[in-house]
């Protein structure tokens, strides 16, 4: 069975470095969703130097265990490129599992741009090459513009279904976290992050993971 997770990833009330460890943070989790099979969507809110927050919807039948395997803080060792003489190293960042929410953002097929397009990732002789994904943008009344490529399904009819649940959920999720924020709720999470053990640790300009 299919199911989906909303994440959180907050720079806090962090520096550049820290929306830059984000946006390298975004990048590493498409490539570990790869892994565990999983689908992401992405809503960030970009600010300079990158992203300051973003949300992710995972989808897939091992959203869960990703969420659970991502979680945490990050600590990202890095002379900074934005202040080169600056001394600090050390960056923190963290991902958050946003709380299922029961309102649902309605997202009218009228109003989405559809465009079919060849599946792409892995596969070799057994990849989709008839244009079946759906890549879908959709524009919400408050102006946020959401994104999503679906490809898990060989039919075209079924992926445009499926992209219009995933930009559903990701406005739903983006809209709870607002709400949250609003009530106070998520302060914590965008401006205290934790600066204890982080759950892992990256190296260098290359984002490498080392813990």
């Amino acid at each position: 069975m299919s199911e989906k997770e909303a994440l959180l990833l907050s720079s806090g009330n962090g520096p550049g470095e820290c929306r830059q460890a984000v946006s390298h943070l975004l990048a590493w989790l498409a490539t570990k969703a790869a892994q565990y099979g999983v689908e992401l969507d992405i809503a960030t809110r970009d600010a300079q130097h990158g992203p300051s927050s973003a949300v992710v919807i995972l989808s897939g039948t091992q959203a869960s265990a990703l969420a659970l395997a991502v979680e945490g803080v990050i600590l990202w060792r890095c002379q900074s490129e934005l202040r080169p003489k600056h001394k600090r190293k050390n960056w923190f960042v963290q991902i958050f599992r946003l709380p299922t929410t029961t309102k649902v953002v309605s997202v009218d097929p009228a109003s989405v741009e559809m465009q079919a397009i060849r599946a792409g990732g892995p596969g070799g002789q057994h990849q989709n090459k008839t244009s079946s994904a759906i890549r879908a943008r959709w524009s919400s009344a408050h102006k946020q513009v959401y994104s999503v490529v679906v490809r898990d399904s060989r039919s075209q009819h079924q992926n445009r279904r499926l992209a219009l649940e995933r930009l559903a959920a990701l406005a739903s999720a983006e809209q709870a976290e607002a709400e949250a924020s609003r009530r106070g709720e998520t302060w914590a999470l965008h401006g205290q992050l934790q600066r204890g053990e982080p759950h892992r640790v990256f190296e260098g300009r290359h984002f490498k993971e080392v813990k």
